[in-house]
């Protein structure tokens, strides 16, 4: 029944279009048909929107994209857009602004990339999730699917740690995410997700994928990706699916949230890269990021069969591997295993979206800025590709062997988007080789014309084997689009090469680090390079004294060298015993013990203790626990507060005691004193001097290090607000060192008699918490009983009532109710 009024809607809004344009009317009519009950699997009668195809035997999902042109497909990437009830700006800017967008472009798939909500306090310091954000994701999207003209089931949403902050489990009552997001709702709730769009005998796979953790901690150790082996096996295959039932090669591109950067790697030691690796993706498309760290977060990764390990921790450029190797043309030789990774800018601030379009093979994308409004022409240049991040070594090999396709080279290309009409399209090239522009090139582009048209595509004959150079940014390519209103859109200038070679770009120093580090690999090197340093720094001129080997000022004075004041100034912080014996043991503290505890879930039984492993929280049906979740993520925590205040308070400290001893022999000089009797006749009045006054007078040098106590004290107040503030602590109740006393009321009981009945049970002071459970094994034999000064509530059990040896029970200074015993 639902088919046949379809199609009655499908004859009417023919016959109401015909003064319309084809796409306009087909687009309407693919979602109305969708609204009537067309749900992930809809056809329309218009050629130029896609065709669901659902009935592969592999349950492979397929989109036959019909219409012209026929050799172009392109789709749309949006990433964190950070709905947040302190910024309504951001959901009303991409209601206004997408939908048209999207209607304009007309893409054969939508991406979002994560980050849908932003989850955070108007402080930014406390981070779960709010359920209002994601009533007006839910909304703003059904608005944008519903302007756009759209098919609902062309959008792909993936979760990104903002929305997964503080999410106990995946389908409980805090993971709005399956509740809310267009995969949710379309049942679309596996890890890994992959459709193929398909143009005659071409498949363009994209398969996306979701590495939050299993269990969302709050932020800010919620910051990687966490891949699964079981992901990964997923992931290689889908990727594999059509490796042999096509004819034609597959081009294949992933999407997910974590750049690999901040992706950690598998229980085993696989990641993601060795996947797309092994399947030669022609692109990786992330988010996570943001513009703020620069434009150029782009990266280029290829296999190295040098087992070198920098790899491993850094790659210094944007390129892995130089493009002036040589190319191997022999039959049989391997193929190339490369991937291009590209990060996009978010919706957050920067008003990102990217359009992505892969024209016989070659993928290119425009990066657009709607900070400014909306745009009235969008041009992406489809060939020849942009040489700084686009061409790749496969590109090389296939020209410098002669094995591509020859019409891909046969014309410059560019998908030009408007909402007026275009009325003249030109394309000029420029030589560089004499250090300025020079113009050799300026011709007007045609529009390739269909009978039906998902865009248009403008094309113009060139010669391109003239602009064959060993040179990868000796030529540089513009085109202009003019509309009928006369207002022309350029594209920025961008280098060529024709013959796949690569241009040089550097990172910035910002960009190097979130996108050239791999902070997984890094982060126990980082710790315990820092860990050991301060532990040998301490160690090492305390071990000199005892075996005599004395450093003083007089001898720096003598023998002025770095080594020699190094070992003086750390000698004098040894010869501080309080201030040496309490900086070590704080060392080991932090190797030993708990960091902070705090709640790192929503609410209920989420608190739990974090060391420099990770977090260990309670797992959710109340059986054992959940060990170092969240590592490496709580680097953030654990790096800072080594490098930016425990190391500078070590050197601080060791500096402050070498200053002091400048001024002892200052004052020696300047008295006449001996030094023994200094020693003993002012050996008390100096400490209370130094330790006291400080003497302000003419020692600038204690002022600037007091200067620096300062500084340090503010960074580690801050970061103590900061989680204090995140995870909810009371420095009070919730100090580290407690929390392994700071356990379960039944786990101390049954402690103390596990292996024996007990007569006398003493838990006073504590620190437990809760209520006493109404189970707590054979206390027959008690006799006293002592719970005092804890934070224990709730009722009484009523079996404590029933002992019949008890004489004394004491429960003073918490906070329960009911019938206390009486000694008997």
């Amino acid at each position: 029944m639902k088919s046949k009024k379809g199609a009655m809607i499908l004859n009417l809004i023919t016959l109401l279009c015909f003064t319309t344009t084809t796409s306009t009317c087909a687009s309407h009519a693919a979602r109305i048909i969708a609204e009537e009950g067309g749900g992930d699997e809809f056809s329309s009668s218009s050629s130029s929107k896609p065709v669901w195809n659902s009935n592969d035997k592999n349950n492979r999902r397929v989109i036959d994209v019909k219409g012209g042109p026929e050799s172009v497909v392109w789709v749309v990437q949006l990433s964190d857009l950070h709905f947040s009830v302190h910024h309504p700006d951001r959901a009303l800017d991409f209601k206004d602004i997408v939908g048209p967008a999207l209607s304009m472009i007309n893409p054969s798939l939508v991406l979002i990339t994560g980050d849908l909500t932003d989850g955070k306090s108007e402080d930014l310091l406390t981070m779960k999730q709010n359920e209002e954000e994601w009533v007006e994701y839910q909304n703003v999207m059904e608005d944008v699917i519903k302007r756009s003209g759209l098919n609902k089931s062309i959008f792909f949403d993936l979760r990104g740690n903002h929305d997964n902050f503080a999410v106990p489990a995946v389908g409980g009552a805090f993971d709005f995410f399956s509740k809310y997001s267009i995969n949710g709702q379309l049942g679309r709730n596996w890890n890994v997700n992959s459709i193929t769009l398909q143009t005659g005998e071409q498949k363009y796979l994209f398969v996306g994928f979701d590495t939050t953790m299993s269990i969302g901690l709050r932020g800010p150790t919620n910051l990687f990706g966490h891949p699964t082996d079981e992901l990964l096996a997923e992931l290689d295959l889908k990727l594999s699916q059509w490796n042999s039932q096509s004819t034609q090669p597959v081009t294949k591109i992933s999407f997910g949230h974590f750049p690999l950067s901040f992706s950690a790697p598998s229980y085993t030691g696989k990641s993601l890269k060795d996947i797309f690796l092994k399947h030669s993706l022609s692109a990786y498309l992330c988010g996570h990021l943001h513009s703020r760290f620069g434009k150029n977060l782009k990266r280029h990764h290829q296999s190295s069969h040098q087992f070198l390990p920098l790899p491993k921790f850094f790659q210094l450029n944007i390129h892995q591997i130089s493009s002036g190797s040589t190319v191997n043309c022999s039959f049989g030789a391997p193929t190339v295993e490369e991937f291009w990774e590209w990060e996009m800018g978010d919706w957050r601030k920067s008003r990102a979206m990217r359009v992505l379009a892969i024209d016989k093979g070659h993928v290119s994308y425009v990066d657009l800025d709607f900070k400014s409004g909306a745009k009235r022409t969008i041009i992406l240049p489809t060939f020849p590709l942009d040489s700084r991040l686009m061409s790749s070594s496969s590109s090389r090999s296939k020209y410098d062997c002669g094995v591509m396709l020859p019409s891909s080279y046969a014309s410059v290309r560019a998908l030009v988007f408007s909402s007026s009409p275009i009325v003249s399209v030109t394309t000029r090239i420029y030589d560089t080789k004499a250090g300025n522009l020079i113009l050799v090139m300026e011709t007007s582009m045609t529009k390739l014309v269909d009978k039906t048209s998902r865009g248009d595509l403008y094309a113009a004959p060139w010669n391109h084997k003239a602009f064959e150079d060993p040179s990868p940014d000796r030529f540089w390519l513009q085109i202009e689009a003019t509309d009928i209103q006369g207002r022309s859109t350029l594209t920025e200038l961008m280098p060529f090469s024709i013959n796949g070679l690569s241009a040089k770009i550097s990172w910035t120093w910002k960009e190097f680090l979130v996108m050239g580090c791999q902070w997984a690999a890094l982060y126990y090197p980082m710790l315990w390079s820092a860990l050991y340093f301060m532990v040998s720094i301490l160690l090492i001129p305390k071990a000199l004294s005892i075996l005599k080997k004395q450093y003083t000022y007089k001898n720096f004075i003598a023998n002025k060298g770095f080594m020699n004041g190094a070992a003086w100034v750390l000698q004098e912080l040894c010869r501080v015993p309080i201030v040496w014996y309490g900086m070590l043991g704080y060392l080991f503290h932090l190797v030993l013990f708990p960091w902070l505890v705090g709640q790192v879930l929503t609410d209920g039984d989420g608190r739990g203790y974090m060391t420099y492993m990770g977090w260990v929280v309670k797992s959710l049906n109340g059986k054992g626990k959940n060990y170092y979740l969240g590592s490496p993520d709580i680097m953030v925590v654990v790096l800072p507060h080594l490098f930016f205040v425990v190391l500078p308070a070590v050197l601080v400290a060791a500096a402050l005691a070498a200053e002091r001893e400048i001024y002892r022999e200052y004052f020696l000089s300047r008295s006449g004193k001996k030094e023994d009797d200094y020693d003993q006749e002012n050996k008390r009045s100096l400490r209370c001097d130094y330790w006291g006054s400080f003497h302000f007078g003419d020692r600038w040098i204690q002022k600037v290090l007091l200067v620096g106590c300062l500084v340090i004290y503010w960074k580690h107040f801050k970061l103590c607000r900061a989680l204090a503030k995140a995870y909810e602590m009371n420095p009070l109740i919730h100090f580290p060192l407690l929390i392994s006393r700071a356990t379960d009321l039944k786990e101390k009981f049954q402690k103390s008699w596990a292996s024996k009945r007990t007569s006398l049970l003493n838990l006073s002071n504590n620190f437990l918490t809760g209520p006493i459970p109404s189970s707590l094994g054979d206390l027959s034999e008690l006799e006293s009983l002592d719970l005092s000064s804890n934070k224990l509530s709730g009722e009484i059990p009523p079996q404590l009532t029933q002992l019949t040896f008890l004489e004394s029970f004491n429960v003073s200074h918490n906070h329960l109710r009911g019938h206390i015993p009486q000694g008997k």
